[in-house]
């Protein structure tokens, strides 16, 4: 008796610690391909120093206003076009405001744009291109023409029209460019959907009786959206040069908020007499737009499973 319980037992042994080591396993392999994907982006020397500004931006459009020197909107009509100096670093505009507290706050305004409008372009592209990619047929081909539509808009000019609808303002120039962004969205993550609804496993959940959503939160989206968080990644710098763009065009933001573009449109008057007005300010767009991009290459290097 004792000898059947003790080999009974032994037998059950490896059968318990089975799921315990299953799990360790997957445990493992899940922080090993998060661990190689950290050590390919930390390679990219460039894509870390983007990482470096990008943070650096985040901290000045949060606590900007507890260094900025002066407020961006007092006007020292004493004091106008100085040039950069031990009082004001950057010098001052046509109004004797001081220039870099200016370009100080326009990074809230700048980074606030940017990911504003690529949150809502990332949120409707990614449920028109799940929509389109997974059901496919006549859905798939009616999501797809109203894509070519948007696409079909350039960016600017679609966003100068809805401007004109709605007025002036950050809110309606973060609708304006999230509405003609999402659409290459869409076209991205359909295409990854298109490849990944076959695997076996989005079979294998059909086969156990999962509802279409669940395989589509669950199975589908979670493995089609790297392409996707790259292109966030990019498009947040084209949003930054959509506004400024926008404000130096007079539609943008309005003439007397502190943002980039309308301090390259008063700089653009005094080109070959005073540069500093719009050299800063065009320093402060490159290096954003710059360091998103050097970013948004690092994740595609990392993520680009061709490349592991």
């Amino acid at each position: 008796m004792t000898e059947l319980t003790k080999s009974t037992t032994a037998g059950t042994e490896p059968s318990a610690a089975a799921p315990v080591a299953v799990s360790a396993e997957s445990s493992v392999a899940q922080i090993s391909q998060w661990g190689e994907i950290r050590y390919r982006f930390l390679q990219n020397k460039l894509a870390v120093a983007g990482l470096v500004v990008v943070a650096l931006l985040f901290v000045t459009a949060a606590f900007g206003n507890f260094f900025a020197p002066y407020d961006p909107l007092h006007q020292d009509l004493n004091n106008t076009l100085s040039g950069p100096s031990g009082a004001h670093w950057m010098g001052t505009d046509s109004l004797g405001r001081d220039l870099f507290s200016r370009l100080i706050a326009g990074t809230r305004i700048a980074i606030v744009v940017g990911l504003a409008s690529i949150f809502f372009a990332v949120l409707i592209g990614v449920i028109m291109g799940a929509i389109a990619g997974y059901f496919a047929g006549w859905v798939d081909t009616t999501v797809m023409r109203v894509v070519d539509v948007f696409l079909a808009f350039p960016l600017l000019i679609g966003a100068v029209v809805i401007i004109l609808v709605l007025g002036r303002g950050v809110t309606p120039v973060i609708v304006s460019l999230a509405i003609f962004s999402w659409a290459t969205v869409a076209r991205l993550l359909r295409s990854s959907i298109l490849s990944v609804r076959e695997m076996d496993y989005v079979h294998a959940a059909k086969a156990l009786g999962a509802s279409r959503m669940r395989i589509i939160r669950k199975h589908i989206l979670p493995n089609s959206l790297t392409a996707v968080m790259v292109y966030a990644a990019f498009s947040v710098g084209s949003a930054i040069v959509g506004l400024a763009a926008l404000s130096f065009l007079g539609v943008g933001v309005p003439v007397d908020v502190p943002e980039w573009g309308n301090m390259l449109s008063d700089g653009s008057k005094f080109i070959g007499v005073e540069d500093h007005l719009w050299l800063f300010p065009s320093l402060f767009v490159v290096v954003t737009v710059l360091a998103f991009t050097f970013v948004g290459d690092g994740l595609r290097d990392a993520l680009d499973p061709k490349l592991r």
